[in-house]
């Protein structure tokens, strides 16, 4: 057998060695994770309808139309939400860029010119000595060039695999920012019914306690009641009447930002939300599979482990910069002075290069990009880690705020059925002579301001049901994600998500 050219066997050797890569392999960090949620059964004994709320459309299980509607609005309109649209482009983009470094690239070019000579240059002045010189000169020319870097040490494919996290991780935080925006225009819709409920207790207190002053006025001219008496009541009923603007000032801002989420104008929901409605009552909140489930239902674990995934494949970008750099590049095309013959047999012209790079006397800035790019690795690992925790404590925060309102709400409305009860044995009372009106109005105030408090305490609840949905990652499907824990099953993930972000 002959043996191969030097330069052939040079480029096998060089094909052979495109297999070989540099920098740490990657794997999936490992995380422990309790079997139960420390509030997971008392979310499961709540005494709610059998069936748990749909975990993909959740909102829909408050059987609040409006609601509904305005969720599912902020889902189509939200500019944050476009905005997070718009990442994931841009991170696709400079995946398909990364993927195109790894092949070779062409190009073809050609060029027509004409060159007219000085005489007052030395080649003018050497070329005017003979009687044939001509100062003008047409030139054609029209090549095909290649080029291409080859990938020996892994450099390429590593920032090619960081490009594809990236785009996973940028798809997951899309897939967050809808959690977020779902939970959000449901809770600030809870807030306004909330606001609205007890703006009208506060009228009735505001009320009550105007005709309490009336009376105590009436006794203090008469000089059945001290100024001290009278005082004291103008005071309360001041510090009530406050509250009537706080409230309303309260109810705007949330209003203004219910229309911002479903990305309209200030004010454009107003007409819609002047009704009066009651607040929307918690559905059944299911823990969807525990704490082990949690870290295949939350995007933002699953952007957080892309992120992980990116740094690492960076750092082994950076450690290929030790070693050389091999490129080919190559040339065919032709060249002449008369146009007719651009495609003649001796107008032809080729050339091969096999490049070499290498930061030989650089390796102290390799060094520190090296040394860099573990300290964003291990930053990325502590956040991953840190977004874990968090959402572990999200859905216990969730999980006790739902519990532990809904037993408020349950005292109070016991305490408010009470008060309504005494309020009407003090009227009948009142009526009687037994007692006097400054008692029954007092027990009007108390049945309001227990009121208020059921209010606040259901609303609390509701808005508790609304963080247990979005803490335990509902609202997307994530069922086609594999389960496992490894590499793999992580980029499965992500690529699940990038597929519906695109």
């Amino acid at each position: 057998m002959r043996p191969l050219p030097h330069g052939r066997a040079s480029v096998l050797a060089l094909l052979f060695l495109s297999g070989c890569a540099v920098g740490p392999r990657y794997v999936a960090p490992a995380t422990s994770a309790p079997a139960t949620y420390v509030g997971g059964a008392a979310v499961d004994a709540r005494l709610v309808p059998a069936d748990a709320a749909d975990m993909i459309n959740w909102w829909r299980s408050f059987d609040d139309p409006v609601l509904t509607g305005l969720v599912e609005q902020a889902l189509a309109q939200n500019l944050d939400l476009q905005q997070a649209r718009a990442r994931v482009m841009q991170a696709r983009a400079a995946l398909k860029g990364a993927n195109a470094a790894l092949l070779p690239s062409g190009q073809i070019s050609g060029q027509v010119g004409e060159t007219y000579q000085s005489l007052e240059t030395p080649i003018g002045r050497i070329g005017s000595a003979f009687p044939q010189f001509d100062r003008s000169t047409e030139t054609y020319e029209a090549n095909l060039g290649a080029s291409w870097e080859l990938d020996v040490f892994g450099g390429r494919d590593a920032a090619r695999d960081a490009a594809r996290a990236d785009w996973e991780a940028s798809a997951a935080s899309a897939v967050a920012a809808r959690l977020v925006v779902a939970a959000q225009t449901a809770d600030t819709y809870i807030l306004v019914r909330a606001l609205q409920a007890r703006l009208d207790v506060a009228r009735s207190q505001a009320a009550t306690q105007q005709r309490l002053v009336g009376l105590i006025a009436l006794q203090y001219r008469k000089g059945l009641a001290a100024e001290l008496q009278l005082r004291q009541a103008e005071g309360a009923s001041a510090q009530v009447r406050a509250s009537v603007p706080a409230l309303q000032n309260e109810l705007d801002i949330a209003m203004n930002a219910l229309d911002v989420l479903v990305g309209m104008q200030p004010g454009s929901n107003r007409s819609r939300l002047a009704g009066p409605a009651a607040i929307p009552s918690p559905p059944k909140v299911s823990t969807a599979g525990g704490p082990a489930a949690l870290l295949r239902r939350r995007p933002d674990i699953i952007a957080a482990e892309r992120t992980l995934a990116a740094s690492n494949a960076r750092i082994g970008a950076a450690v290929s910069e030790y070693y050389p750099k091999f490129s080919l590049s190559g040339l065919l095309g032709t060249a002449t002075t008369a146009a007719g013959g651009l495609f003649g047999g001796s107008a032809t012209q080729a050339s091969g290069v096999l490049g070499l790079r290498w930061r030989l006397f650089d390796f102290g800035r390799v060094d520190a990009e090296i040394r860099a790019a573990k300290g964003r690795n291990a930053e990325a690992l502590a956040a991953y880690r840190l977004t874990v925790l968090r959402a572990s404590q999200d859905v216990e925060d969730a999980f006790s705020t739902l519990v532990q309102q809904e037993a408020r709400a349950a005292m109070l409305v016991q305490g408010e059925v009470s008060l309504t009860r005494a309020r009407a044995t003090s009227d009948t009372a009142y009526r009687g002579g037994v007692i006097s009106l400054i008692e029954v109005l007092d027990a009007d105030r108390r049945l309001l301001e227990t009121r208020d408090g059921a209010i606040q305490a259901r609303a609390a609840a509701s808005r508790g049901a609304v963080a247990s949905f979005r803490a335990l990652g509902g609202g997307w499907d994530p069922a086609r994600i594999a389960t496992s824990t490894d590499v793999r099953g992580s980029a499965d993930a992500g690529a699940v998500l990038a597929s519906q972000n695109k």
